[in-house]
């Protein structure tokens, strides 16, 4: 990775000048993506972003995958610590000409994570339960989680899905390209204050997807349905490295 801040891959600004502070691995990734009026994603969102569409829609993600390899740069994984399951209830944003993620929550089974990355990066981590099961010969993936957050609202995502047909990587321009090529996360403390957290990586390889949703309660606090058939992509594997979030 060039620290010298030249673009890299299908990025569409510099790395940040800095080095970056945190690796990890995100694996068996799967995006589950629904059309939602604009209207009713807007106002979830905090003053100074704005709310990125696609050929004048709004998406909603619902995105599980497993995390590892995360540690701090120049140190050792931890076992228990550094391997964890995460899901994460997304839309797209843009700030300065910076397109970017937003989180609506962030499930993960790694109670030391929640309550890090509450307080260090002002992200909406939550509690859950969550399993992980493959089928090695179908390569299919059983995935459950179930929100235990103490004062949060519940909400579960329980799904079967593999990869279907040969990886790829997303033209510039299309809807696949659009979801997934976001280099940057934003978040807000409780006062509103506004912050990008800069992260970097290959292009994804992804595939397209078959899933099976056998329960989905994730868009229920938000009132957004997802009852629809989603747009579906999976990835096997990535590495990324992140930076320290900074003040808009």
């Amino acid at each position: 990775m060039d620290q010298a801040g030249q673009l890299q891959g299908d990025r569409t600004w510099p790395l940040p000048s800095a080095p970056w502070v945190m690796r990890m691995t995100w694996s068996e990734l799967l995006f589950a993506h629904w059309a939602v009026d604009p209207e009713l994603v807007e106002i979830h969102l905090p003053d100074g972003l704005t709310l990125d569409t696609h050929e004048g829609k709004a998406w909603v993600g619902v995105v599980p995958f497993l995390m590892s390899d995360v540690a701090p740069r120049g140190f050792p994984a931890i076992p228990r610590l550094s391997r964890f399951l995460e899901l994460n209830v997304r839309t797209y944003v843009v700030k300065d000409g910076k397109p970017g993620v937003w989180f609506f929550s962030l499930d993960a089974a790694n109670p030391i994570a929640v309550r890090a990355a509450r307080t260090t990066f002002s992200l909406p981590y939550m509690d859950a339960d969550m399993s992980l099961a493959e089928d090695k010969g179908s390569s299919t993936i059983q995935y459950d989680s179930n929100r235990t957050h103490r004062a949060e609202p519940s909400a579960s995502f329980s799904a079967r899905y593999r990869s279907s047909g040969d990886s790829f990587h997303a033209s510039p321009g299309t809807l696949e390209h659009w979801l997934t090529a976001r280099y940057c996360l934003y978040s807000a403390n409780k006062k509103g204050t506004v912050y990008r957290g800069e992260i970097d990586h290959s292009p994804w390889p992804l595939q397209e997807a078959t899933c099976v949703i056998q329960e989905n309660t994730m868009g229920n606090p938000l009132q957004f349905d997802f009852s629809g058939t989603p747009h579906l992509l999976f990835a096997k594997l990535i590495r990324v490295h992140a930076w320290w979030a900074t003040r808009c």
